[in-house]
């Protein structure tokens, strides 16, 4: 999984960062965080206003920083069901 942050890097871009890096630490799993600050590539993204959240390329939030129960759910999203190893 990819998570993507874009922003310039005032207060609210870095607390973003901030708030995705602890959720995804605590979390585990593979998943890469990538901090975007390049305007064009923020532009190709569609991303208006900052700080803004994609996962695995789907803009999940623009213009604020996400709750962190919020990325939680995200993450859980955009993993996809768990498997049942169980079998029946």
């Amino acid at each position: 999984m990819e998570i993507k942050v874009f922003g310039p890097g005032c207060a609210r871009c870095t607390e973003a960062e901030n708030l995705i890096r602890e959720v995804v630490a605590a979390r585990g799993g593979d998943i890469t965080v990538q901090k975007v600050s390049d305007f064009r590539e923020m532009m190709a993204a569609g991303i208006l206003s900052t700080p803004a959240v994609a996962i695995n390329g789907v803009v999940k939030a623009t213009g604020r920083v996400p709750g962190r129960d919020e990325v939680a759910a995200w993450i859980d999203d955009a993993a996809g069901p768990a498997s049942d190893c169980g079998g029946n």
